[in-house]
């Protein structure tokens, strides 16, 4: 054993590292070579307990009264082949008694599966009474693997306790390493999961924000415990359009996060992730922690730096947290405010575009209505022109697929008859769902606007890989010419012969001619659709200037700072002199 210590596979070293931040030691081994990494590791390691026997299904109950009698999860290793089916009965008691035992079986590399390969045995799809989760532990490879490895293991760990305690199988690869070289466990990321009932832990210090994702309207109470939180705790909201906040600390962050953004505003300590699926949460990656709170008490890491979940209702979480940090202090949102406003101040004239749309509309949508936004060009649009709190949003950001965003929109009218409802889409999304417009449930509250620029123009962008193609894009990708390439007539006749008033606009001057029909707060006699036709290079020069404007200005600046905090004052004189002459 002398010069023996862990082995090189990532996998083994990120599941032993978490299981001995959680305090699981005690393992019983079945014998074979498959499982030589994970062994071989544990043994040469005191803080694990282990214990040997031959027959992996005596294993399994062994495991079930060691866990019983001593109240702490067990684990189970054993190789490939069918050592593993083994495990069934034993874990089939395990599951019906509650118990918490770990069943780590380890196996080639999975991709031989189905190859002839021996030894390779399929493990996807246990009994659905034999364990509460099964995954896989792949080979580290790439940054990708690692934390998905990660996210897995901590997820498997942290399930042998959740809602009741219960037996986790975690299927391993192994490259049969034979070499114990390294001395000391890497560090892996260690994730925590709370409930209500236990104790919380404490806020770390420093800048912490709040970002809410697509969320369903949240109550007055809930809004007023995240406002103490933010009283509390000098913190800010940031917002998208569906996020359903609408309390003193909201910042619709999203344009200002590209341009003024300072990394006072940008460098968060801890961001707090609320809702669901968002398509602006990247904009928040310079957060070094972040916690998860949903009643699912699911790990949701998309951004790579989730440390705990919180499993509970989130005005409980806000409730909790809002007793701690400098009462009244609100430097943070006072900074993001004027980032923001200093932001909108500068923004460019733009061409005829969703952007323009947008910037024109936002904030005279009348109070009490409801916006739903299609899927991208129109949701991002108003996400960086920033939404009124006037008006709800709304948007089918779960699948984040083009379909449906009319259906959507007439299905929720019908709730309020005296409610103005306003779609936004493109082209494609409208005909897309276009047969919706006929549905005899349709009253007159109904106001749809359709940008038009004869194509899926999201793939067009200078942004997009779509584009690198070039014109070629529009044959196939963004689907140009179908409908009546941009005809004014097809959706015009639709319209009125479905019983439709219809406005239209080509260009800003048309535009601002009838925008106010559109918006009037009044019922009119009919549903409304109003069709805005744009070009998609004025779209795709609107979108540059929009994400470029004052990155020369603030590169200077950045610039400035760096040579500044090298040299001094004193020493950017000198330079400043010497350039003069």
């Amino acid at each position: 054993m002398e010069n023996k210590y862990y082995t090189e596979e990532r996998n083994v070293q990120i599941l032993l590292f978490l299981l001995k931040a959680h305090g699981i030691r005690k393992v019983i081994v079945s014998p074979g070579s498959t499982n030589i990494a994970v062994v071989g590791s544990m043994e040469h390691d005191p803080f694990f307990e282990m214990y040997s026997c031959v027959d992996e299904r005596s294993a399994a109950y062994m495991a079930c009264g060691l866990a019983a009698e001593s109240g702490e999860p067990v684990v189970l290793s054993c190789t490939g082949a069918t050592a593993s089916r083994n495990y069934y009965p034993g874990l089939t008691e395990a599951f019906y008694r509650k118990l918490p035992i770990l069943a780590l079986t380890s196996s080639q590399d999975s991709r031989k599966m189905g190859h002839l390969k021996d030894q390779i045995t399929d493990r996807t799809c246990p009994p659905a009474d034999v364990v509460k989760l099964s995954t896989l532990l792949q080979n580290v490879r790439d940054e990708d693997d690692e934390w998905d490895v990660t996210i897995k293991a901590n997820r498997a760990i942290q399930e042998l306790n959740h809602h009741g305690k219960g037996p986790v199988h975690i299927n391993i690869e192994t490259t049969y390493c034979r070499e114990f070289p390294v001395k000391t466990l890497p560090e892996a990321r260690v994730i925590k999961r709370y409930s209500y009932s236990e104790p919380l832990p404490t806020l770390p210090t420093g800048k912490i924000a709040v970002f809410i994702g697509s969320h369903i309207r949240m109550t007055k109470k809930e809004e007023i415990a995240i406002d103490n939180f933010c009283k509390s705790n000098n913190a800010v909201v940031f917002c998208e359009p569906c996020s359903g906040y609408k309390g003193k600390y909201a910042i619709f962050y999203s344009l200002a996060s590209w341009k003024k953004w300072t990394s006072d505003n940008q460098d968060i300590d801890l961001l707090i992730h609320l809702g669901e699926i968002s398509g602006f949460i990247w904009q928040c990656r310079n957060a070094k922690e972040i916690w998860r709170v949903s009643e699912d008490g699911e790990l949701r890491d998309l951004l790579r730096k989730l440390t705990k979940v919180f499993e509970m209702r989130e005005i409980d979480f806000f409730e909790h947290y809002s007793n701690s940090g400098m009462k009244g202090n609100d430097s943070y949102l006072r900074s993001c405010l004027d980032a923001v406003h200093t932001t909108y101040q500068n923004v460019p004239e733009l061409p005829f575009s969703n952007l323009w749309i947008a910037n024109k509309i936002h904030k005279v949508i009348p109070q009490g209505s409801m916006v739903h936004l299609g899927i991208l060009a129109p949701l991002r649009s108003w996400n960086y022109m920033g939404i009124n709190s006037a008006y709800e949003s709304d948007c089918n950001q779960g699948g984040f697929g083009i379909d449906g965003n009319l259906s959507t929109l007439i299905g929720a009218s019908l709730v309020y008859p005296d409610k103005l409802y306003f779609g936004v889409v493109g082209d494609l999304s409208f005909f897309y769902d276009m047969n919706s417009l006929g549905n005899r449930h349709i009253k007159n509250n109904i106001r749809i606007l359709v940008v038009n620029n004869g194509l899926g123009c999201e793939f067009r962008l200078f942004n997009q890989v779509g584009n690198i193609l070039g014109e070629e894009t529009n044959k196939y990708i963004s689907a140009a010419g179908h409908f009546g390439n941009k005809s004014p007539r097809v959706i015009k006749a639709l319209a009125e012969n479905w019983g439709y008033e219809y406005i239209t606009a080509s260009s800003k001057d048309e535009f601002m001619q009838v925008y106010e029909r559109f918006i009037t707060p009044e019922l009119t006699d009919k549903p409304m659709i109003f069709e805005v036709f744009t070009k998609v290079e004025d779209e795709n020069e609107a979108l540059q200037l929009v994400e470029n404007f004052g990155y020369e200005e603030n590169k200077t600046s950045q610039t400035k700072a760096v040579v500044k905090k090298l040299i001094g004052n004193q020493g950017l004189k000198v330079i400043k002199s010497i350039l003069k002459k």
